[in-house]
């Protein structure tokens, strides 16, 4: 019997045994679950503005955990080699949600403050992150999350009173870019707008040659970014050929820097990345 996975807009309806679309939710005897609940493929204590969060106690480090699979395919994705992967492609370790935070806890003497869900995408592995940010927020670390947002609101707002910053994805402003990458922009916009009423959110936008590197539509991004606060920090990475976009030219530094002095009419705080 199919039962459908009520975390994503994709609502995948799978039959006992598969896996849904992201390669990390499965059907066991009915129920859906996380399939890669505490299996991590990268553990790393990592400074907090590589999530990028340049606002979020700057100068700290924040142990970063990552699984595989992802509810997005997007051809250009930069960490394909855990996010486009199902459990039998990867090696990985299991982990208990106290070991995570017992690890957190150790590290806290050298500069830690708490725990990032990253690398692919973390709210597939949704119950997971739910368990140890409770745990987490108990013993006074921070719950970082970096997700692509394309997430139901339901479960979403269960998991907000627990996370202290988000850096969401946007990846474009354009319904029909979203479309190539399986989401859409409603989606992530009302992901954002939940987030930024409840904690501190940053929004990086993965620049890509041709696709969504225009004037217009940074400009018309920067000003609904601003619509919900100004002061939402807004980080503008380079791209680098990788996936299935190996024959792509890695976007031009001066691009990059330009989009960013558009999005500066809009907003306070703008980032180049990778550049």
């Amino acid at each position: 019997m199919k039962v459908q996975c009520e975390i994503c807009p994709h609502h995948c309806k799978i039959e006992e045994g598969h896996i849904g679309l992201c390669k990390g939710r499965t059907n066991q005897k009915g129920k859906i679950v996380s399939e890669n609940y505490g299996r991590l493929t990268a553990l790393s204590l990592d400074p907090i503005e590589k999530k990028p969060l340049n606002h979020f106690y700057p100068g700290t480090s924040i142990l970063s955990v990552g699984s595989y699979g992802c509810n997005l395919k997007c051809p250009f994705c930069q960490n394909f080699d855990i996010s486009m992967v199902s459990k039998s492609d990867i090696d990985s370790t299991q982990i208990t949600c106290e070991e995570l935070i017992a690890k957190a806890m150790e590290l806290k003497s050298i500069g830690n403050i708490g725990i990032a869900y990253t690398y692919n995408e973390p709210l597939i592995g949704y119950e997971f992150v739910r368990d140890c940010a409770r745990i987490a927020k108990a013993q006074e670390l921070k719950n970082v999350v970096v997700t692509n947002g394309y997430i139901c609101e339901e479960p979403f707002k269960e998991l907000l009173p627990h996370i202290d910053a988000f850096n969401i994805d946007l990846k474009c402003f354009t319904e029909e870019f979203y479309h190539k990458l399986r989401g859409d922009l409603a989606t992530v916009k009302h992901t954002i707008e939940l987030a930024a009423a409840e904690c501190h959110v940053e929004v990086t936008t993965l620049i890509i040659p041709g696709e969504n590197d225009s004037e217009e539509e940074m400009g018309a991004l920067s000003k609904w970014l601003a619509g919900i606060n100004p002061e939402i920090p807004l980080h503008i990475s380079r791209f680098f050929p990788r996936w299935h976009m190996q024959d792509l030219e890695a976007t031009p530094v001066k691009r990059v820097y330009r989009l960013a002095e558009v999005a500066r009419g809009n907003l306070r705080y703008v980032h180049e990345g990778n550049c």
